[in-house]
This record gives C-alpha cells, sequence and structure tokens, in this order.
C-alpha cells in the first residue's frame, strides 16, 4: 500500500518533471529571441516600388540593418488596397522574420469597405511601432470662392451636389477623408474616382474639378506655386510642411483628424522579446537626422511610440473608418 507521504512525492515528482519539461521546450524559442536576428528579415511593403511607402519602408528597413548587422530587404507585394501584402504577412509564421510596412489603406480602412477581407486587421497582426503620418490636404481650385472652411460648407449646404470631389478611387483614404468631413458637415458633394492623385491635382489645376483632400506631397509643389487653394490639413495638429495653415478642426470642423500613417507590424504571435527590441530600434532611428529629412521629403511626420499606442491607434480607426462606411454607406465590390 502507498502511504499519502510516498503519493505527496511522486506528485512532486511529476510536477517538477513537467515543469523542467516546459522550461526546456521554451528555452529554445526564449534563445531565438533574445539572438534576434539570426538571419535576413523580409518586409512586406505592399504597393508598388518608387511609392511613399515603398520609400518609407526602404529607409526604414536600411536603418533597422545598420542597428542590428542582418539585412532587412524590402519586397514588394502591391494590390487590392494593400491587402495582398498584409494577407501574406498575416498568414506568415510568427517568428520575426516577415514583416509589414503597414498603412491606414490596408489596416485600418480596406477592411471596412471590402468585404470578405482575408485578413482580420486585430488579430491576425502585432503591432510593432507607428513610423510616420502624412497629412491630406483640403485644397480647392483657384477659382472657387469659398476661402476658408467653414465658407466651403457654407457653400455646399446651399448647393447640394453641386460641388465635385477627387479622390484617388473608390474607398481610397483620400475618398474615405471627404467622406468623413461630408459625412460630420451634412453637406452633400458629387465624388469623381480617378486613378490615383496625380490626376486629382491635374483636374484641380485646370479648374474641371472642385476640391480634394489630397495626400500633402501631391498638392505641395501646386500649394507654394499659387496655383491651388488650401484650406486645411487633415491632422489633430498642424503640418510642419505648412505651419501657417489651419487643421479642418480649427476650421470649425470639431473632432476631425485623419491622414495617412504607416507603420511595422508583425504576424499575431511574435514573441513581446522580438517586438520590444524592433520596437526600440525603430524609435531609435526616428530620431536619425537623415531618416527626419528623408520623411519631410515625403510629406511625413515621425511618429514612434510603443507598441500597445500604436495597436490602440489601430482600433480607434477601425472604429472610425467602419462608422463612416455605415453611415456613407461606401462599399468596394
Amino acid at each position: 500500500m502507498t502511504d499519502g507521504t510516498t503519493l505527496g512525492r511522486r506528485q512532486v515528482a511529476k510536477g517538477l518533471a513537467l515543469a523542467f519539461a516546459i522550461s526546456m521546450l521554451a528555452a529554445p524559442s526564449s534563445a531565438q529571441a533574445q539572438n534576434y536576428p539570426e538571419r535576413p528579415v523580409r518586409i512586406i511593403v505592399p504597393f508598388a516600388a518608387g511609392g511613399g511607402s515603398d520609400i518609407v519602408g526602404r529607409a526604414i528597413a536600411q536603418k533597422l540593418q545598420e542597428k542590428f548587422g542582418q539585412p532587412f530587404v524590402v519586397e514588394n507585394r502591391p494590390g487590392a488596397g494593400g491587402s495582398i501584402g498584409a494577407n501574406q504577412v498575416a498568414k506568415a509564421e510568427a517568428d520575426g522574420y516577415t514583416l509589414l510596412l503597414g498603412s491606414s489603406s490596408e489596416i485600418a480602412q480596406y477592411p471596412t469597405v471590402k468585404t470578405g477581407t482575408p485578413y482580420d486587421p486585430i488579430k491576425d497582426f502585432t503591432p510593432i511601432a507607428a513610423v510616420a503620418t502624412v497629412p491630406l490636404a483640403l485644397t480647392v481650385k483657384q477659382e472657387l470662392a469659398p476661402t476658408s472652411v467653414q465658407e466651403l460648407i457654407e457653400y455646399a449646404k446651399k448647393n447640394p451636389g453641386k460641388l465635385s470631389y477627387g479622390s484617388a478611387g473608390p474607398g481610397s483614404s483620400t475618398h474615405l477623408a471627404m467622406a468623413l468631413l461630408t459625412s460630420m458637415t451634412g453637406t452633400d458633394m458629387t465624388h469623381v474616382p480617378y486613378k490615383g492623385s496625380a490626376p486629382v491635382v491635374t483636374d484641380l489645376l485646370a479648374g474641371t474639378l472642385d476640391l480634394s483632400i489630397s495626400t500633402l506631397p501631391a498638392v505641395l509643389p501646386h500649394i507654394s506655386g499659387g496655383k491651388i487653394k488650401v484650406l486645411a490639413v487633415s491632422t489633430g495638429q498642424r503640418a510642419k510642411a505648412l505651419p501657417n495653415v489651419i487643421t479642418i478642426e480649427e476650421g470649425g470642423v470639431k473632432g476631425y483628424a485623419t491622414g495617412l500613417w504607416t507603420g511595422l507590424l508583425a504576424p499575431a504571435g511574435t514573441s513581446p522579446q522580438i517586438v520590444s527590441k524592433l520596437n526600440a530600434a525603430v524609435n531609435e532611428a526616428l530620431t536619425a537626422e537623415d531618416l527626419k529629412a528623408l520623411l519631410a521629403k515625403q510629406g511625413a511626420e515621425p511618429t514612434g511610440g510603443t507598441p500597445d499606442a500604436f495597436a490602440a491607434e489601430i482600433k480607434n480607426e477601425l472604429a472610425l473608418w467602419t462608422d463612416v462606411a455605415k453611415k456613407t454607406g461606401i462599399k468596394i465590390d
């Protein structure tokens, strides 16, 4: 017969053996995280080479390569509003060797207007760090009478459907930014979708389009040349490139704030140690003068911050654009 003391000893022994087995299983993972990176890392940019996201992605990749002494290789996977590249990272192994230079487009906006997006922007990714934000600019053609945000809103209310605004396409960031404005102000304007921002600006300059909320880099050269009028910027704070231009909120639309952001993300389940390493490296990189200068040329402003702050921003943006899509009925087939 086994007495209580012997049974207790056996239970303790089993518990110790189980704890040892668990620690041995965890040890390689912990060691891998501690020594990360030990081989090249891929950064997927879900847009074409040469664009703003690509330029920022390659700049960050270079800084991370200098920091860790391992290649950080950018791979462009464009298509479907950035969702093709994002989905590739969402399905990748969570080992820190496949990352996403994500943006508000495919993480916070596309899933709210496209039914059947193949990834969950919250469950399938681990936010690492916000990188930069690009303000948008509310601009109107020179011939249009309004010279302020309030005058524009008043004009739109008196002339429902008369004003035409351009965007880079249905469901694009520039389309949703204007949809947010019309929704918050109770105005009705006619949407004219284009294939990209360049033709929008072309028609603004020609006077065949009334207004747009375009990316700052697309309109900045023409603003300084006086060929189009800028009424405000979209972000919560004034843009460094246009310090004397008010925000849309300052123009009277309380609570309006949006911009194009980029940030580094990993597949869900990535080790917190790896995330912490990459977060510290990104924040350090954003203090470098050469990187800040490169971002400034793109009309972008460095962001940085903690993984938790980035995760909270993504959740807030998703809630915002889900509400806008619901109110406006914007959907991509």
